[in-house]
């Protein structure tokens, strides 16, 4: 028999580190090649972790809760594959949850980076990574500056990537204490009062989820770093909808997927970004980042009542087909809870549909670092004033609302507006005659 590690996986580029959400096996059961034994939790998605060997699980290296960096032993699978005799043997940790919670830090002019770097740093309120402890430390980051960065991650943890956006603002000159916004240096922002909530009476007090947690987290600090403005349009997309129908059954017998109109929405969204390509970017401080790939993420409902928003990347290089697959996959493995972290990160543009809830509008939050983001509202037939060579005349038309919330500090109300109206136009000028 030989032992064998069972490493904490690099769930995508920007993931650093993973909480242990529940363990599926106990010290002494069985393990099957591929067979899940923890369920793990990133700042991304949630995903199970499988054994890479089969044997016996002999060790539980971590508790329920611990957040572990990536490439970190996590647990010892007791094995006789000879594919495994190469493996050292391991110790457990000598650092437990607790110690990491009351490790002292010094007040110094730099992190001070010893145990606290191996580890990780807890002050009470946030943890910090080992990786956000070493980037500090080497930039002259101290303790006080460090607590001031606005943390995008799991319970308003700072990422790497909240890190190094903060000392690229404070060399380009920004130095707002994390926060991208305008306000100089010295300015100091007024505390926010939360008014108390009484909890007595005929109440009941529900513990938010951890995805929960971390949309409302990501929520406010998307209002607190854009300037939000929402435009909205109205549209005719009575061909669009005589379209659909029309070949939507023999769209499925062909191809094997049934056509939404979310594609059709997705691909109206790209033709306007190519128009209006300043849509498609970041603001970094002052720099503009515009993106030449189009990354569309599309806002999907799961059966716990949150959202998640997978990306389907490169939009302007599928198909109306390739698109649909997409779109229906990536949905119903999102309902699933089986999308990869990789899925939902590196969108340029988010659609939301709203109309999927019979609402006729929305007003959506721009989804960070995005500019901008729409909402489609439900169809609906409508009375409609239509002018013709004869005259005016009243006909019976589908019509929807379509809305754009952007970000006013690098787009205006005339690029918004042209660029909604734009999407607009390629959905009522559809075409009826078009092949899939």
């Amino acid at each position: 028999m030989a032992e064998v590690e069972l490493i904490m996986p690099k769930m995508g580029e920007s993931i650093t580190e993973a909480t242990i959400l529940k363990w599926l096996k106990s010290e002494g059961d069985k393990v099957e090649l591929d067979e899940a034994v923890l369920e793990i939790a990133t700042d991304k998605v949630d995903s199970e972790v499988p054994s890479p060997f089969a044997g016996t699980l002999s060790k539980i290296l971590y508790k329920v809760g611990d957040v572990i960096a990536v490439n970190k032993p996590i647990a010892i699978i007791s094995t006789g594959a000879a594919a495994a005799k190469s493996a050292a043997p391991v110790s457990a940790p000598t650092v437990t949850p607790s110690q990491k919670t009351t490790t002292a830090v010094q007040t110094t002019p730099a992190v001070t980076v010893s145990q606290t770097a191996t580890n990780g740093h807890s002050n009470g309120a946030r943890f910090y990574s080992p990786l956000v402890l070493n980037i500090a430390r080497s930039e002259g980051i101290n303790m006080s500056e460090l607590e001031a960065i606005a943390g995008t991650g799991l319970e308003n943890r700072v990422t790497k990537k909240d890190i190094l956006n903060y000392i690229q603002e404070k060399k380009s000159g920004g130095g707002s204490g994390g926060f991208p916004s305008p306000m100089k240096p010295t300015e100091v922002e007024e505390p926010v009062s939360i008014p108390s909530v009484s909890v007595s009476g005929n109440v009941e007090i529900i513990e938010m989820d951890r995805m929960r947690k971390l949309i409302a987290d990501h929520m406010v600090m998307s209002k607190r770093t854009s300037a939000h403005v929402t435009s909205f349009v109205e549209a005719d997309v009575t061909n669009l909808v005589l379209w659909r129908e029309r070949v939507k059954k023999d769209f499925e017998k062909r191809e094997g997927e049934k056509i939404t109109f979310t594609p059709l929405f997705i691909e109206a969204i790209v033709k306007a970004i190519k128009d209006f390509p300043l849509v498609n970017s970041s603001l970094n401080g002052t720099q503009i980042i515009r993106k030449k790939d189009i990354n569309i993420g599309m806002a999907a409902a799961l059966p716990s009542g949150n959202l998640i928003v997978p990306v389907i990347k490169n939009v302007d290089t599928r198909n109306l087909i390739g698109i649909t697959k997409e779109v229906n996959d990536l949905a119903n493995r999102a309902r699933k809870g089986q999308l990869k972290p990789t899925e939902i990160e590196g969108g340029t543009f988010t659609v939301t549909n709203v109309g999927t809830f019979g609402n006729l509008m929305g007003t959506p939050i721009i989804n960070q670092p995005q500019v901008a983001i729409m909402a489609t509202g439900a169809i609906k037939k409508k009375p409609v004033v239509l002018e013709t060579p004869q005259g005016d005349v009243i006909a019976i038309r589908h019509m929807m609302f379509l809305s754009l919330s952007y970000d006013h500090r690098i787009v205006d109300g005339a690029l918004g507006g042209s660029f909604l109206r734009k999407v607009a136009d390629y959905l009522e000028q559809y075409d009826l005659n078009r092949a899939y």
